[in-house]
């Protein structure tokens, strides 16, 4: 890779794949030479695909599928290196050391930045707690950490740390994070070198990568020829919005299709309320009605009204004036939802609850009640994720439910309590400072008496 800037991309899943990825590919494709991308883990729990890639040089295909039902393929190989996963990050630490690494990016979701609402690192998480204080390298601001250090005692220049996570303004939050983790390591000389060497722009990502299903595999292999043990679907869209404040350069990702902006703000926010917000309500409300996909609850016209009662009613209004245009891209986000062929699971969407309300729901709520509107319809969500963990506790949800930050211990006894709704409403982790307020339990109140009548 002489005379190759390299982007070192930290969560080789299924999005990273079939995003940015492709961005490089397809930059690449129109004759960009200057930059590669590498790829690792921080976690065991990628393995598979790794090893799969690994023996495959790095090269994959994607599948794209429009709303219509018609599929494309592309070969994708701009990650020109792979660094196996260890234990001890050993491989990665001296990679991330180069000088010849420009960009550290990386996708952990949202629960993997360990923050409260307030942006403040949350201790409650044992991984956290073991990195702050063992050392060991089991969270992103663990493994940055030794990564950087690496780099300071190297002299290897300075470098962009992008966050590409659905969180809001994941560029502060991280740096907010990560700042902290270092202020509590007493890691004075590299917090000092962080504040001098890097830049850590927000962005907005967006498209829909369901786990790829047993037939990719074979669908891919008729189209393409060859075998692919690792390829990935998504639709057909793809936007990435970025700010542009990159330290030691970047690709020309605009001439891919990306925009690069100032402030990611009015973009990300009608993402996160218009389709994250939404993704999830019809997750919740279609595993109530027994649908195993995204495009089942969509096309059920009481879950679709949910949906467009929820973006016309309460988050518009708070969000405009904006540079989007808001009524389209409602209408947007529920043609994509709809897409039959896409196959994107309930299981996969309704994960992370407990992240997700306070990240992508709690902020319209406490917008409206400062101006002194109703939340009625934004109830509606946290209404049926209560719901949903009821079913979830009960043992009727058809899947395994997984949520980084949910202490399921906690969540059970809450649910378990005398007054299971008021408490899940007193709940600090999803409401912060709005926990137990009488216009919340009012609101949430009400839309559970709506969404148990919905649900007969």
């Amino acid at each position: 890779m002489a005379d190759v800037s390299i982007i070192l991309h930290i969560g080789l899943g299924s999005f990273h794949r079939a995003h940015q990825a492709v961005y490089l590919q397809n930059l690449m494709d129109a004759g960009e030479t200057g930059w590669r991308l590498a790829g690792a883990n921080i976690r065991a729990d990628m393995l598979a695909v790794e090893t799969q890639l690994i023996a495959q040089g790095g090269v994959y295909h994607v599948e794209t599928v429009t709303p219509a039902g018609v599929r494309a393929y592309q070969e994708i190989h701009s990650i020109g290196e792979i660094i196996p996963w260890e234990q001890s990050l050993a491989g990665l630490i001296a990679f991330g050391a180069r000088p010849e690494v420009k960009i550290i990016s990386f996708t952990v979701t949202e629960a993997g930045y360990y923050l409260t609402p307030r942006h403040e690192l949350d201790l409650g998480f044992p991984d956290l707690v073991s990195d702050l204080e063992q050392g060991t390298r089991l969270t992103i601001y663990g493994a940055l950490a030794a990564i950087l250090h690496a780099r300071m005692v190297a002299a290897a220049g300075p470098l962009t740390l992008l966050s590409c996570d659905n969180l809001r303004s994941n560029g502060a939050r991280f740096h907010d994070g990560f700042t902290a983790f270092l202020r509590r390591r007493g890691e004075a000389a590299l917090l000092a070198w962080v504040a001098a060497n890097t830049t850590m722009p927000s962005s907005m990502v967006d498209r829909i990568t369901p786990r790829p299903v047993a037939e990719l595999a074979p669908r891919v292999r008729a189209a393409c020829g060859g075998a692919d043990a690792c390829p990935v679907m998504a639709e057909d869209f793809i936007q990435w919005v970025i700010e542009d404040e990159f330290i030691a350069g970047r690709p020309a990702w605009e001439r891919a299709g990306a925009s690069l902006v100032h402030s990611v703000l009015p973009y990300e926010e009608a993402k996160i309320r218009l389709l994250n917000a939404t993704h999830a309500l019809i997750a919740w409300a279609g595993t109530l009605r027994g649908y195993q996909f995204i495009h089942e609850g969509t096309q059920d016209a009481a879950i679709a009204r949910m949906a467009y009662d929820y973006v016309t009613g309460d988050v518009l209004p708070v969000l405009q004036p904006s540079p989007v245009d808001l009524a389209a891209y409602r209408d947007k986000v529920l043609e994509r939802f709809s897409n039959a062929y896409i196959q994107d699971t309930n299981q996969r969407v309704a994960a992370d609850g407990f992240a997700k309300i306070p990240g992508w729901v709690t902020p319209t709520i406490n917008e409206r009640l400062a101006r002194g509107e109703a939340i009625d319809s934004v109830a509606m969500i946290p209404a049926l994720f209560y719901l949903f963990l009821q079913s979830w506790a009960a043992g009727r949800v058809a899947y395994q439910y997984q949520d980084q930050a949910m202490d399921e211990a906690a969540t059970r006894a809450m649910l378990a309590a005398p007054a299971p709704l008021a408490a899940f409403c007193a709940d600090k982790l999803l409401w912060g400072a709005l926990a137990g307020d009488p216009r919340l339990v009012r609101a949430i109140t009400a839309a559970h008496a709506r969404a148990l009548a919905w649900l007969g």
